[in-house]
């Protein structure tokens, strides 16, 4: 009996430390919120009753592993607190907002050969179907293959690991787009490829901008193309992970230290 009552006693402790973590109110354990009774130690218990005691055991020691990789203890998955919400949708938005701005800077360029002013010099046929093929390339390249497969899911799935007042760091909330773009606090290769990518995409366009009319023209119109895949991507990734409570399965956030 004196083992047993140890035993009850540590678990009630765990359970109690356990929901000090979260923003839940703690929940006193007792013998019926384990459907715990005194004759489950004696011969005449049911099986019904050691299974209903096992199975209460499992899900408080789910909830504690939970915690211990930063999770939280609610476990409902219809919805997310407020102020995971808000961070995620800082995170995942300010992607898009940072996107929605290069797409504002270069998509007058790309029209510019469709422009009536005076100047516009409009396209050869070759030039035009140039254009129409960038445009299918980086819509398949960046935006598919590169965004929607690869990009999108990342920044959507690290942006749900943001959770303020609680296991989150300050500065992982406050950078938060960076934080879901993988460009810290990520393993060594996703860091290494979120850092070439941008420093790459960045080089291109200083590329780019030394080109010709029209060809400049035409290589900002496909990115325009990839970028406004690229974001909408994200948006419906994120509504997507918010109707599964916050959880975009299938993709690996590459945290640290997993």
């Amino acid at each position: 009996m004196r083992n047993y009552s140890f035993a009850i006693f540590a678990f009630g402790v765990m359970k109690n430390l356990t929901y000090g973590f979260s923003s839940i109110s703690v929940t006193p354990i007792t013998k019926n919120s384990l459907s715990f009774r005194r004759n489950f130690i004696t011969p005449s218990s049911s099986l019904a009753e050691n299974n209903e005691f096992t199975e209460s055991l499992a899900k408080e020691t789910e909830t504690v592993l939970n915690i211990s990789h930063g999770g939280s203890t609610d476990t409902n998955t219809t919805g997310i607190g407020v102020g995971k919400f808000a961070s995620s949708f800082w995170g995942a938005f300010g992607v898009v907002y940072i996107l929605s701005k290069a797409v504002k800077r270069v998509i007058p360029i790309a029209l510019e050969p469709f422009s009536s002013g005076a100047g516009a010099v409009p396209l050869t046929t070759f030039q035009l179907a140039a254009y129409v093929g960038t445009c299918l390339f980086f819509a398949y390249a960046e935006g598919y293959k590169g965004f929607q497969r690869r990009f999108s899911p990342l920044v959507v799935s690290r942006s749900m690991t943001l959770t303020p007042f609680s296991w989150s760091k300050l500065h992982h909330v406050i950078l938060a787009p960076l934080y879901s773009m993988g460009l810290f606090h990520a393993t060594k290769k996703r860091k290494i490829t979120s850092w070439s990518v941008s420093i790459g995409v960045a080089t291109i366009v200083a590329l780019v901008k030394k080109f010709p009319y029209p060809w400049r023209n035409i290589v900002d119109a496909g990115v325009v193309v990839g970028l406004s895949w690229g974001s909408l991507s994200i948006i419906f990734g994120y509504l997507k992970a918010i109707l599964n409570g916050g959880v975009l399965e299938g993709v690996d956030n590459d945290l640290p230290g997993m």
